[in-house]
């Protein structure tokens, strides 16, 4: 289902009428500032699931060389 035009432009309105022009760019604002955290929350939580995982790895790689000799 796609959107056309017209149902863009009749979805605008509704926001337009709903929430009035003067509150909608305070709306996208706090909506990007929202996004723009969530993205970081989940690069941080990348960058540390990588960073608990190479010691680990490490650790693993220590304990088989030690039981080989």
């Amino acid at each position: 289902m796609r959107l056309g035009p017209w149902e863009i432009a009749l979805i605008i309105m509704c926001v337009v009428i709903l929430f009035g022009a003067r509150k909608i760019p305070e709306i996208m604002r706090g909506l990007g500032l929202g996004i723009k955290e969530f993205k970081s929350g989940l690069k941080d939580e990348e960058n540390s699931a990588k960073d608990t995982d190479k010691p680990e790895e490490k650790k693993s790689e220590g304990k088989n060389e030690s039981t080989t000799t």
